[in-house]
């Protein structure tokens, strides 16, 4: 059985730091994904990366503020998330696929296991 957990959340300042933790059990985990749901909005993609680490993705909105990197020794993958801005404001998710998969997903459908996610609070 496939359980993630996130951790790492919290309250920070605009302009301040945060890494997410997604710790991965179980077989059959391929790519990561992050996303973000903020209150009365849809989910959304944040970033990805590929079992091998040799490919990752992100949305623009987080380009060159957020990397993503994956310690596959530790089944953990972290979310560096720098110069936050209110806007950030969510709680995150973090999602596995199940299959291999040349093309990182970004969509909440192409993933098949899902984490409780963390909340990420950034104060103006």
């Amino acid at each position: 059985q496939v359980q993630l957990v996130e951790s790492g959340g919290g309250l920070v300042q605009a302009g301040g730091s945060l890494r997410l933790s997604c710790a991965a059990s179980g077989w059959g985990i391929y790519n990561i994904g992050w996303f973000r749901q903020a209150p009365g909005k849809e989910r959304e993609f944040e970033a990805a990366i590929s079992r091998n680490c040799g490919r990752t993705v992100f949305t623009d909105s987080v380009k060159g503020r957020f990397t993503i990197s994956r310690d596959n020794a530790k089944n953990t993958v972290y979310l560096q998330m720098n110069s936050l801005k209110p806007e950030d404001t969510a709680v995150y998710y973090c999602a596995a696929s199940g299959s291999i998969k040349v093309v990182l997903g970004i969509k909440v459908n192409e993933y098949d296991y899902w984490g409780q996610g963390t909340q990420v609070t950034v104060s103006s």
